[in-house]
Order: structure tokens, then C-alpha cells, then sequence
């Protein structure tokens, strides 16, 4: 594994699954996280993720600098995994990014990355149409996202009810 996405709803196992595989690899680990406390519920949600990753895991937090997370991460650690894309492409969204500016950055970190990296991202276009303007741009700025990574990741797998399926091998 070189790039690894990993694609699935809500609850479908994605982290879980990624977990597993980037700990396959020896020495330290870094986990990118792009999440943000903003409520006492998150804080915990993120608490219990920390406390199931082992001590070769070392966090770093990038909610919007995810490209140069991953840049620094490449030159201290054995393996990365990034947990979620959707999170990020969030935060990118609320603080007025260019989208593609921000996209095209992480596709260059992904491919300068000189460790293997697994990226988890939701896959949000298999429900309704959104009924509002900004959660339609959410759900096509995020579908245009993970063909990209889709695109130049060397493996593609889709995990639902916890059992992977690959897309591209």
C-alpha cells in the first residue's frame, strides 16, 4: 500500500478498517485527525478514539492544514492514517477555502508522501438529494473529492456493515 482511500457511510467500519491496516506496518504511527471539539459530545467522541489507538500512535491535529500534516507526518513516521476527508473538506467549506486550491493541495501531499498513507472519507452521494443549496455543494464538493483520491490512490476500498469491498486493488 502506497495510498490507501477508504470510502463508507456513517458507522460503516471505515476507521476501524483503516486502523487495522495501517497498523500492519512497523514502527511509530501517525493518526491525522481533522475533527474539532465543538461540543462536549465531540470532545468525548474524540477522547474514546485516542484511547483505542495503542502507544505507537501519535496524534496530530490538522482541521485545515491537512497537506502539511501530512508532509511533516511523512518525515517522522513509519505510516499514516487521516481520519476523515469529509471532516476537513467541512472545515475547508466553513472557512471560505478555495476548494480546488485546497484539493489540489492534498492531492500533491498525498503523492510527495514518501510513507503509505490511508485516508477515510464518507461517502455521502448514495442518499437524497439535500433539500438546501449548501449541503448540495457539500455533497458534490465531497464527491468530486474522493474521484480525485480515487483517482491516485494506488488501492480503493468501500466498507459497508463492516466488511470491505475493493474498488481498486
Amino acid at each position: 500500500m502506497t495510498s490507501l482511500l477508504i470510502l463508507g457511510g456513517a458507522r460503516s467500519g471505515k476507521s476501524r478498517y483503516g486502523q487495522q491496516r495501517v497498523e500492519g506496518f512497523d514502527g511509530s504511527l501517525a493518526y491525522i485527525a481533522t475533527a474539532q471539539a465543538f461540543d462536549c459530545e465531540m470532545a468525548d467522541r474524540i477522547a474514546r478514539h485516542r484511547a483505542d489507538r495503542g502507544s505507537r500512535w501519535t496524534t496530530l491535529e490538522a482541521p485545515l492544514d491537512l497537506s502539511g500534516a501530512i508532509a511533516e507526518a511523512s518525515q517522522r513516521f513509519s505510516a499514516i492514517l487521516v481520519d476523515c476527508l469529509t471532516l476537513w473538506l467541512s472545515n475547508q467549506m466553513l472557512t471560505d477555502r478555495d476548494m480546488a486550491e485546497a484539493c489540489d493541495g492534498l492531492i500533491r501531499a498525498i503523492g510527495a508522501c514518501s510513507v503509505p498513507v490511508a485516508l477515510i472519507a464518507n461517502e455521502v452521494g448514495l442518499g437524497i438529494v439535500p433539500d438546501n443549496a449548501l449541503a448540495r455543494r457539500f455533497r458534490d464538493e465531497a464527491g468530486w473529492l474522493n474521484q480525485k483520491l480515487a483517482e491516485v490512490a494506488s488501492e480503493v476500498v468501500f466498507v459497508a456493515a463492516g466488511l470491505p469491498l475493493t474498488l481498486k486493488a
